[in-house]
């Protein structure tokens, strides 16, 4: 029998932070390999000051946290562990966690040690004992590139095209973190099912993704009328109200051309861009970015 390493530890493949603007909030997105561990963890740190609001995507568990730092009245089985500060430092974001137990083990080494900490400060964890630590994250931003008409009826699909692209212009400064599919109302002139893709990233270098992403995609792109656009923000609610009108019906390019936002960019201006900015307002909504309003939805 193979001896384990560490029986008592499980590392967090990778962790990842994003802030808005004003540095008042960040999105946590903690990449797990346990899913009963990550569902433990949701359940009880939504209990935190600091969290604003927190669900899963996929094998992430994703918080909407405030800046500052609270008091946690920390209860074994009530309230056993949780993130006690969080802080926007420049180029750098700090994360506060602290628990009792075994919540207190995953508060501190499981959590250092993953993908994307700079560095750290733990506390000794196991048994019964109050544990955390505090983790520093390069400070990112949000870009979501919408991509929209890359097949023809012969061959492609947009939406591996646009999976593939995303995996191959990942990088340390650049994390991919989601891929959502968005059904489109069914145009005469959509190649068959007419869905567009938004690939949404982490990043702390968003014009060279974007310009990495649109490399790619200009080659092997198969359609004269690719869309490509990207949003560089935290939120990309200004957007929703035109996604839902192009999942309603279909919309003339001049109702494209009045939005003003200086967050978004066309960067491939074919036909298809009308679908790559209507999928941004849609990343990681999946029930809704799948729905087929088909005009009366």
């Amino acid at each position: 029998m193979e001896r384990l390493s560490d029986p008592y530890t499980i590392r967090y493949p990778q962790i990842v932070a994003v802030a808005d603007e004003s540095g008042e909030h960040v999105e946590l997105i903690e990449f797990f390999d346990c899913t009963g561990g990550a569902m433990w963890v949701k359940r009880h740190y939504a209990q935190s000051p600091l969290v604003c609001s927190v669900r899963t995507v996929g094998a992430t568990n994703r918080y909407i946290l405030m800046t500052g730092s609270a008091d946690l009245a920390l209860e074994g089985s009530v309230f056993p562990a949780g993130i006690s500060a969080v802080a926007v430092e420049d180029d750098e974001i700090a994360v506060t966690y602290r628990g009792l137990g075994g919540g207190g083990v995953g508060a501190s080494i499981c959590r250092a040690t993953a993908r994307g900490v700079v560095r750290h400060r733990s506390d000794p964890a196991g048994g019964g004992r109050l544990a955390g630590s505090t983790i520093w994250l390069p400070r990112r931003e949000r870009v979501i590139i919408g991509v929209d008409d890359t097949d023809t009826p012969e061959e492609g699909a947009t939406w591996t095209l646009a999976h593939n692209i995303a995996r191959a212009v990942e990088d340390d400064r650049s994390r991919y973190l989601s891929h959502t599919i968005v059904q489109l109302y069914p145009v005469p002139y959509r190649t068959k099912n007419c869905v567009a893709i938004a690939c949404e990233f982490a990043t702390s270098d968003p014009a060279g993704l974007v310009r990495r992403y649109h490399d790619y995609l200009n080659e092997y792109t198969l359609s004269d009328e690719t869309g490509m656009a990207a949003w560089q923000g935290f939120d990309p609610a200004p957007l929703e109200e035109f996604g839902c009108r192009v999942k309603r019906g279909e919309v003339a390019p001049d109702e494209l051309a009045a939005l003003a936002d200086r967050r978004l960019s066309v960067i491939m201006n074919g036909r298809g861009a009308i679908g790559a900015v209507a999928a941004i307002p849609f990343s990681t909504r999946y029930e809704e970015a799948l729905a087929l309003w088909n005009g009366s939805g």
